[in-house]
């Protein structure tokens, strides 16, 4: 039995040295392995040495072109190239701005056209260069903020409103005139007081010069007299308002929005110039789907809409609605549209046009046929279109261009109109005055197409 044991014994013995042996290697391992990766730490809190020549030179090249020139240099890279646009029919372009335009507006008697930009300016263009090689402009600052929407006040070119886009509320710019004998515009000393906090949508302001018209996107629009103070506030139940304006004669406020229809309102005032109360006049109602935009003519007695529904509608709106009479749906024109989309009738009410995303479409009112169309005029959605006061013109903006049209179509139309009441005209004097317009039409058609050379 003391013989077998002394075998068993050694085997013990001899495991137990494996296994210490085992676990001392282990106990290396790891060790080395804590080692290896404390190394690069520690190599990361070395000194590094640069040498004086190098840093000289890096910063000789950062101070040899100076921080203000570097901003510019950056923005000019960021700043896109001008979108360019020609066709026959394009009378002019108006460059000045250096930021993407955002809405325009006629002055009354036809002889200015504002615009406004996030350039932070407003420029008062004349009309009459609109066929000169250089088109003349005044340039009113817009301090610390930029102009959304423009339009101008009653008296034409010495005044106008702008709505500012970080302020949210109205600025007014009167004419002055500078020691050198010069004219300038200048704000003045204190904006409008802050009115709603829904984004804005459109303002406008009554010819008439007694109201201010400032619509929002909710369902509100308000009525301020010209110091701003509110004189009404009207819910327009359209879920959402779309566009908002004021008619050319100053009676009427328009809204659509959601609702398939345009809703109406008359501002009114007494014979002694009080303002009493806005009364709903009319609504057109036809469509089957939202209305985008709508347009009047200058004397109010036609408006033009566009809806999602694909069509346009002309309207009759020489209404006595104080006695439930309703406007009288003239006609009814398909058009592709998709947003942003707005429409425009021209002061005669004989051509209108529709701006989709980045082009225009030209009708004729008389048998609703597209007459013209102007397809990528702008690098940017068209944001703002509008014909001027003569109706000779159709103008567009949408980049940092303004585009003039020809207005064809409106010359067009006058042709047709003459030549058939030409045909029943029995009077001698009348139709020597019906004849003078078809001639005059017909040369300045010829003149755009260069017949006449």
């Amino acid at each position: 039995m003391e013989a077998a044991a002394v075998p068993g014994s050694a085997w013990l013995a001899g495991l137990s040295l494996v296994l210490g042996g085992l676990v001392l290697w282990l106990v290396l391992v790891l060790l080395r392995r804590r080692t290896e990766e404390a190394e690069p730490s520690r190599k990361g809190t070395e000194p590094v040495t640069i040498d004086d020549q190098d840093v000289n030179s890096e910063a000789a090249s950062k101070t040899s072109v100076p921080k203000k020139q570097k901003q510019l240099q950056r923005i000019r890279k960021e700043k896109p190239q001008q979108h360019n646009f020609t066709h026959p029919l394009l009378a002019s372009a108006l460059k000045g701005h250096s930021g993407s335009i955002t809405c325009l507006d006629f002055s009354s008697n036809g002889k200015y056209l504002a615009s406004c930009s996030d350039d932070r300016t407003v420029r008062i263009w004349s009309t009459k260069d609109f066929l000169e090689r250089e088109h003349r402009c005044m340039r009113a600052n817009v301090e610390l903020d930029h102009a959304t929407l423009v339009r101008f006040y009653p008296d034409s070119s010495r005044a106008f409103i702008a709505w500012l886009a970080n302020g949210d509320t109205l600025r007014l710019f009167k004419m002055t005139k500078k020691e050198d004998g010069s004219f300038t515009y200048a704000a003045l000393p204190e904006d409008f007081p802050k009115l709603h906090r829904a984004p804005i949508i459109n303002i406008g302001v009554a010819d008439t010069g007694k109201y201010i018209m400032v619509a929002f996107s909710d369902t509100t629009i308000l009525i301020l007299d010209t110091k701003g103070d509110v004189l009404a506030t009207i819910n327009t139940n359209q879920m959402n308002n779309t566009f908002s304006a004021v008619s050319p004669c100053g009676r009427f406020v328009a809204s659509c929005g959601f609702t398939p229809d345009v809703k109406v309102w008359e501002v009114c005032f007494s014979k002694s110039g009080d303002f009493r109360e806005v009364t709903r006049a009319f609504e057109l109602k036809g469509h089957t789907a939202g209305v985008y935009s709508f347009s009047f003519s200058n004397d109010s007695r036609r408006m033009a809409t566009v809806s999602k529904d694909g069509t346009w509608k002309l309207w009759d709106t020489d209404v006595e609605y104080k006695k439930q009479q309703d406007p009288y749906l003239l006609l009814t024109g398909r058009c592709q549209v998709a947003e942003p989309c707005r429409i425009a009738l021209s002061p005669d009410a004989r051509a209108l046009a529709i701006s989709s995303r980045t082009s225009i479409f030209v009708y004729n009112t008389r048998n609703g046929e597209e007459e013209e169309r102007f397809e990528g005029v702008h690098g940017e959605h068209i944001t703002d279109l509008a014909f001027d006061v003569s109706s000779r013109f159709l103008a567009s903006c949408g980049d940092r261009a303004i585009r003039i049209f020809h207005n064809t179509t409106g010359y067009r139309a006058v042709v047709e109109e003459m030549k058939a009441l030409l045909k029943k005209a029995t009077n001698e004097s009348t139709k020597q005055r019906l004849q003078q317009q078809v001639t005059s039409a017909q040369n300045a058609l010829d003149a755009i197409y260069g017949k006449g050379n």
